[in-house]
């Protein structure tokens, strides 16, 4: 017998048991999916991606099946209810009364002495009456044969189902689990059957890509209130730049193994947007102030913004690092889910303020509207409406 002792998952989750929970389903019958379960936990052992490995379908309890013959006992004029309650007083699978002792009631239980129940093929030795009365041998109208079977008969989603349990090696994430036992399906499973999770796992297959929709919606909300507040759907572009420049930077240290790609990094991720956008609308604000006061074009503008916004883009970023240094010593129960979302947001950070200092300006002499151009226009056009007045 198998077992396993996990940690609970840092948030809760909809799912319970072991971590990684691969699940294959089919309308056949459950030899051949344990045989599968089997080859499967073979091969999952001995990859060495796994510290324990194990699945909820095995065909291991031996029973004893009693077969009646019916049509002989007719002819013996053997009543089946003889013959069920030969069998119950031999296993004692009833009572038949209740006994006051002692001013307590306890059930009465026949039974046939243990010595004469040891084997199956004893079930033999015992008597019924035929319609005579004559006592026959109940193995004149019984057959007892052993068998294996299963425990029990997993079903999943209405279909027969064995569940492949697994805890990842050390460094190894619940992701590269299921990518594995993917891969390994894909290798062992005849026509006919399909795979499905269970657990944590299908909570993490079915929201594993929330994080792609999140960044989408998180985009899309910055640029439309920017785009509200510019009145252009050009300086928010500028001010985006920073974001995959930034968010390459803070994927730098989980590429190279620093910290996983879990929840926390995710969530550090998504911070990191808000706060890198803060540095592209820092320049961009005075470089649209320039071009609509001053008279300055594109590249005198953001000059101009950058010279002046150099410190407070300075001051915010090393007031998010060092804000976030003790998350990155932390020690303790929890330190590594902190460490996640540290290390994301600080390298995201770092690195996006160089980015933000000398590529968006670049950026902006090229896609930023020209605020000069534009007013010289409207003054055209008002000098245009007086004249006809």
């Amino acid at each position: 017998m198998k077992g396993a002792v996990v940690s609970p998952p840092p948030l809760p989750t909809t799912g319970s048991g072991l971590p990684v929970q691969f699940v294959v389903t089919t309308t056949g019958d459950y030899q051949q999916l344990a045989q599968i379960g089997s080859e499967m936990v073979r091969q999952a052992t001995g990859s060495g991606r796994f510290l324990f490995v194990d699945n909820d379908l095995k065909f291991d309890t031996a029973q004893t099946v009693v077969d009646v013959d019916r049509s002989k006992a007719a002819s013996l004029g053997i009543k089946m209810s003889d013959i069920g309650s030969a069998l119950a007083t031999m296993t004692g699978g009833n009572y038949i009364n209740l006994i006051n002792i002692t001013g307590r009631a306890y059930q009465v239980i026949p039974q046939t002495p243990r010595t004469f129940r040891l084997t199956a093929d004893q079930l033999g030795q015992l008597y019924v009456k035929t319609a005579s009365g004559s006592p026959v041998p109940l193995s004149n109208v019984v057959s007892v044969k052993s068998e294996v079977i299963a425990q029990a008969l997993p079903r999943f989603n209405q279909l027969n189902s064995t569940t492949i349990s697994a805890v990842m090696a050390p460094g190894l994430s619940v992701g590269d689990g299921l990518n594995y036992f993917q891969e390994l399906a894909a290798k062992v499973l005849p026509a006919g059957l399909s795979v499905d999770y269970a657990g944590g796992s299908r909570q993490y297959a079915q929201e594993g890509n929330a994080l792609v929709v999140t960044f989408g919606f998180a985009l899309i909300i910055i640029f439309l209130v920017l785009s509200a507040q510019y009145e252009s759907f050009r300086d928010p572009l500028v001010i985006l730049v920073s974001v995959p420049l930034s968010l390459i930077g803070a994927l730098v240290p989980l590429a190279i193994g620093l910290s996983s790609f879990n929840i926390y990094s995710q969530i550090g991720l998504v911070t990191l947007i808000g706060l890198i956008t803060k540095h592209g609308i820092l320049m961009c604000e005075v470089a649209r102030e320039r071009q609509e006061q001053d008279g300055l074009n594109r590249r005198q503008a953001i000059e101009a913004a950058a010279l002046l916004r150099l410190r407070p883009i300075l001051m915010t970023t090393a007031a998010t690092v060092i804000g976030l240094v003790p998350l990155l010593v932390a020690s303790g129960a929890g330190s590594a889910s902190r460490f996640s979302l540290a290390l994301v947001i600080v390298c995201g950070m770092s690195v996006g303020t160089l980015f933000t200092l000398f590529v968006l300006p670049v950026i902006y002499t090229v896609l930023a509207a020209d605020r000069l151009g534009l007013k010289e226009r409207i003054s055209a056009e008002n000098r245009a409406i007086s004249e006809l007045n």
